[in-house]
């Protein structure tokens, strides 16, 4: 049996001591789960899911807390101290992630977020972290067709903007003049593959394609109109900001919208808004 380190495993109790459970480790013999971590009722011969770091001391050790990355996994994380050999980040355990001077790309600082990704070190074998992320992205072609829905971690907002990364492996771009909502570095949620460039490149898109958008919106539109007393002031003549500003899509969307719930006996148009028929 082989463990991983800086992910989850399925260990068996082996015996209990004052201070926890030892865990069976396999090649890398017992390993400890201390007692703050245990579950109630926990008994030797149990399997039990566990994350595996190293200590303050660099000793293996489980934990049944959730960390908020995995080694292969990129996420946002702030920074709680630094020392002269770099920045530690929060990531849920006691003890903090150590991101190297060599890997960031520019000095962190405490108190701020920054997109990173988890690795083993080579050399020393510890769990650490590089704000490099353009290395840890796939450079294979990603397998995915245009239409499909894909989660995303928002990197970095560039001229174009803003980077992203796709399902924990691949690069992609969200277009500025696609973009209805506000976005920031940090946030994860969900968007669709507009396309994948020959050269491998993926461009995407926040609202679904085609008429699955507007039929998506559109539901939207008529639970918010039953909401708010049977109407709303905004029409089709209604400036964009203010259609984005209370639902976050494009005036387009939003006409589209409007247009398949009048069609459907939905909804009467009105000079001063739209109300349920």
């Amino acid at each position: 049996m082989s463990i991983e380190l800086g992910k989850y495993n399925k260990l068996k109790v082996v015996k209990e001591v004052d201070f926890g459970m030892y865990l069976d480790g396999g090649e890398e013999g017992e390993i400890l789960l201390p007692a703050r971590y245990v579950p109630e009722g926990c008994k030797p011969g149990d399997e039990l899911n566990v994350f595996l770091y190293l200590d303050n001391e660099e000793r293996l050790v489980a934990t049944t807390l959730t960390p908020l990355v995995q080694v292969g996994q990129f996420a946002c994380l702030e920074v709680a101290w630094v020392n002269q050999y770099g920045a530690f980040l929060n990531w849920g355990l006691m003890k903090d992630l150590f991101v190297p001077f060599r890997e960031q790309k520019m000095k962190m600082q405490v108190g701020k977020k920054y997109v990173i990704h988890a690795h083993l070190d080579e050399e020393s074998y510890r769990i650490v972290a590089s704000a490099k992320v353009d290395r840890y992205l796939s450079r294979e072609k990603a397998p995915y067709e245009p239409g499909q829905e894909v989660g995303i971690l928002v990197w970095q907002k560039t001229d174009l903007g803003f980077k992203a990364i796709i399902e924990n492996a691949y690069g992609g771009l969200l277009y500025d003049s696609e973009v209805f909502q506000p976005l920031h570095t940090g946030m994860e949620l969900k968007a669709y593959v507009k396309q994948v460039r020959e050269d491998g490149k993926i461009d995407l898109m926040l609202q679904r394609p085609g008429a699955a958008k507007v039929d998506d919106f559109a539901g939207k539109l008529l639970e918010h109109i039953r909401a708010n007393g049977g109407r709303t002031p905004l029409n089709d003549k209604s400036p964009a900001e203010e259609i984005y500003n209370l639902f976050g899509v494009s005036k387009k969307t939003f006409k589209k919208a409007v247009g398949d719930l009048y069609k459907k006996r939905l909804v009467v148009l009105e000079e001063d808004g739209i109300r349920l028929s």
